[in-house]
């Protein structure tokens, strides 16, 4: 009994046959292929560049902009001229520094010299405060505003005062058997004869007329409260110190004025900025701060 013969293979070559085998091979190639060019193109390619200077920048260094409006600037500053009335030469100088200058900034960050140079940390942080600041240091503040900070300071918008006073010291010891130091004390500055049986002195720590911040800084806060509030030929009570029993005689004294809102306005105007600029350092300090990772040591905890 005869069979019908096995229909033949389908051809590797015909492509009017659909083969398995070869539909494989070739998605095999392809892929292939495919990755091999993906990796080339990711280890060859270069960033994206242009050829065309733009027209806001005078140069284009390594696809960084040179501005054009710095260019102008520049030119000003150095030869006191402007785009049209430069020389060829003075043009070619300036643009030459500038691009030398932007070179140099590329490397300084290729070799991270902000991590090590303290200059260079220092100028990253006030250009960083300037930025956060900018809103702070640009805005006009309202009539209002200030005259609400100026209600809340008034304490600082005052004339300096001026006192002239002798701080008189006299030693411990020689007061023991004074039936009464304190007015011992008072009637010997105004006699000389007292002043140097018990051994008093000036200590000379005032000058003169001072002003109040000088004579605090003279005298020391506790003598300075002590002479503040004296009326003009008043003695002070005795006050007792590490180096002996101080006695203060008050020649002059006048006493801070305060300033009316219009005579203060512009101090007023400088606190008032000065405290919206520290405000908002403050802001962005705690910002950076709160997105940052930052380990202390735990000796400095």
């Amino acid at each position: 009994m005869l069979t019908d013969p096995k229909p033949d293979a389908p051809s590797w070559r015909s492509p009017s046959q659909i083969n398995n085998a070869r539909s494989f091979v070739l998605m095999s190639c392809g892929v292939l292929l495919g990755l091999v060019l993906a990796g080339y193109s990711l280890f060859t390619a270069r960033s994206a560049s242009t050829l065309i200077v733009p027209a806001e920048d005078v140069a284009l260094v390594n696809q960084q902009p040179v501005s054009r409006a710095d260019f102008t600037a520049l030119l000003q500053t150095l030869y006191g001229v402007d785009w049209s009335h430069a020389t060829k030469e003075q043009r070619r100088k300036v643009l030459q520094d500038m691009i030398r200058e932007e070179l140099f900034v590329q490397r300084g960050k290729e070799l991270d010299v902000a991590s090590t140079d303290p200059d260079v940390r220092g100028a990253l942080v006030n250009a960083v405060e300037l930025e956060i600041a900018e809103n702070a240091i640009t805005t006009q503040p309202s009539e209002a505003a200030l005259r609400r900070y100026y209600a809340a300071h008034q304490d600082r918008y005052v004339s300096e005062g001026i006192m002239r006073v002798k701080d008189w010291v006299f030693p411990a010891a020689s007061l023991a058997q004074l039936p009464s130091a304190a007015g011992a004390l008072k009637s010997a500055i105004r006699d000389p004869q007292a002043l140097a049986r018990l051994d008093g002195r000036d200590s000379g720590r005032t000058k003169g007329d001072e002003f109040y911040f000088a004579a605090k800084i003279h005298l020391g806060d506790e003598l300075f409260a002590g002479a503040r509030d004296l009326s003009e030929g008043a003695i002070s009570a005795p006050i007792r110190m590490a180096d002996g029993i101080h006695v203060l005689e008050m020649e002059k004294n006048r006493h801070p004025v305060p300033f009316d809102f219009a005579a203060a306005r512009a101090q007023v105007s400088t606190d008032y900025r000065n405290q919206a600029i520290e405000r908002s350092k403050a802001g962005g300090e705690s910002f950076l701060r709160k997105r940052a990772n930052v380990l202390v040591a735990d000796d400095l905890r």
